[in-house]
C-alpha cells in the first residue's frame, strides 16, 4: 500500500496552495503571411495572431490536475461566444464570453487566469462589453442590465443598476477615459449614454431617442480616443457619432447599404492613433476603415472561417501597442493584426 499512499500525499503536495497555477495565451499563428491592402501595396494591417483561450501550463497545478481528475480545464476555458476584448497597459487581457457567461481574465506578469461569473447575488448573466481602467480596475457591462467594477485581480467591487434615478435597461457599450476618469457606458434601449466614476457612482447622461445631432436609434458600442474623442456606434441609424467627454456632439458619417463604405449591421468600433477608424460590421463580416472625415479607406476580411476571415464578427479593441483585435465571434476567436503607423506618410 505504499506504493497508492506516496503517490496520494505526493497529489495532494503537488496541488496546495504553494505550487501555484501558472497560465498561457492559446494562439493560433497564420501558415502564410496576411496582409491589407494586399501586396504589391504597403501593408496598413497585417495578421498577428488568433487567440482562442487560455490554457494551464505544463508542470502547473492545474495542468497536474488535469491528469489527477481525469479533465481538461484548458478546454474549459477556450472561447465559445467572445464578444468584446480589452486589453491593459500591462498586457492584461479581458475577454467577455457570451457562450461562457463569463468574462476571462489573464495577468501575464503572473501569468494567471481568472474567470470572472460575479458573486452570489450579483451573477454576470450577459456579459457584452469590457473596459480597464489607468489602475488596471476592469469595468463590464451585462445586458441583462449591471455594470460590474472589478478590481486590478479580478476581485469583485461592485454592480451598478441605475444611472441616477433611471434604472439600467440595456447596458453594452463600454469605454474609459483616461483624461476625465469617467466611465462611459451605453445603454441600448434607453437610446442614452451613462457617465460614471470608477466607484460606480453616477455622474451624467447624454442622448436621446431620435435623428438630430443628439439623437440615437439604439445605440450599441463605444471607444474612447487619444484624441479625447467618444465613438458610438449608433447601429439602427448606420451611423458612427463623435462626441466630446462632456457628450458634445462632435459629428457623424455613415449611411446604409451594401458596398463598400455602406453600413449594414454596424458593432464593435476602434480608432487607432492616427485617427483611423475601424468600424466591424456583422452583416459585412469585415472590418471597415474611415478617416475622422468618414471617408472610406480599406477593407479588412470577409466572410469565411480562414485566417483574416469572420464570422459574425462584434467588438474591437486597439492596444497601446497599436495591435487591433477583432472578436470573431462565430468563429470562437479573437484576431489580431499589427497596425502600420503614420500610414498616410509612409504608404508610397
Amino acid at each position: 500500500m505504499t506504493g497508492p499512499r506516496t503517490a496520494m500525499l505526493l497529489a495532494l503536495a503537488l496541488l496546495s496552495p504553494a505550487c501555484a497555477s501558472k497560465w498561457t495565451v492559446r494562439t493560433a499563428p497564420s501558415p502564410v503571411a496576411l496582409q491589407w491592402p494586399y501586396q504589391p501595396v504597403k501593408a496598413k494591417l497585417t495578421f498577428a495572431f488568433a487567440l482562442t483561450g487560455f490554457a494551464p501550463k505544463r508542470g502547473s497545478q492545474s495542468a497536474f490536475k488535469a491528469f489527477v481528475y481525469g479533465s481538461d480545464p484548458g478546454e474549459r476555458n477556450a472561447f465559445v461566444l467572445p464578444v468584446a476584448v480589452a486589453v491593459g497597459a500591462d498586457g492584461r487581457i479581458a475577454v467577455a464570453d457570451m457562450g461562457r457567461r463569463c468574462v476571462h481574465l489573464y495577468l501575464p506578469a503572473s501569468e494567471g487566469y481568472v474567470r470572472l461569473t460575479g458573486t452570489k447575488n450579483d451573477r454576470i448573466g450577459s456579459p457584452v462589453a469590457v473596459s480597464f481602467d489607468d489602475e488596471e480596475r476592469l469595468y463590464v457591462s451585462d445586458s441583462t442590465g449591471k455594470v460590474f467594477g472589478f478590481g486590478a485581480r479580478g476581485e469583485f467591487r461592485f454592480a451598478a443598476t441605475t444611472a441616477g434615478p433611471a434604472a439600467l435597461i440595456r447596458p453594452t457599450g463600454i469605454a474609459y477615459s483616461k483624461h476625465r476618469k469617467l466611465l462611459y457606458v451605453v445603454d441600448t434601449l434607453a437610446n442614452r449614454v451613462h457617465a460614471f466614476d470608477t466607484s460606480g457612482a453616477f455622474v451624467f447622461s447624454f442622448g436621446q431617442r431620435g435623428d438630430d445631432a443628439q439623437g440615437f436609434n439604439f445605440p450599441t458600442h463605444i471607444f474612447w480616443s487619444s484624441s479625447g474623442e467618444l465613438y458610438v456606434t449608433n447601429s439602427l441609424a448606420f451611423r458612427i457619432e463623435i462626441f466630446d467627454e462632456d457628450g458634445k456632439a462632435l459629428g457623424s458619417f455613415g449611411r446604409h447599404g451594401d458596398g463598400s463604405g455602406d453600413l449594414a449591421m454596424p458593432k464593435g468600433i476602434a480608432v487607432d492613433q492616427d485617427g483611423v477608424i475601424y468600424v466591424v460590421d456583422s452583416l459585412f463580416d469585415n472590418v471597415q476603415l474611415f478617416d475622422r472625415k468618414g471617408d472610406f479607406l480599406l477593407t479588412l476580411g470577409r466572410r469565411g472561417i480562414d485566417f483574416g476571415e469572420f464570422w459574425l464578427p462584434s467588438g474591437a479593441f486597439i492596444a497601446d501597442n497599436h495591435q487591433l483585435y477583432v472578436c470573431d465571434t462565430y468563429n470562437r476567436r479573437i484576431q489580431v493584426f499589427r497596425i502600420t503607423e503614420r500610414y498616410a506618410e509612409t504608404a508610397f
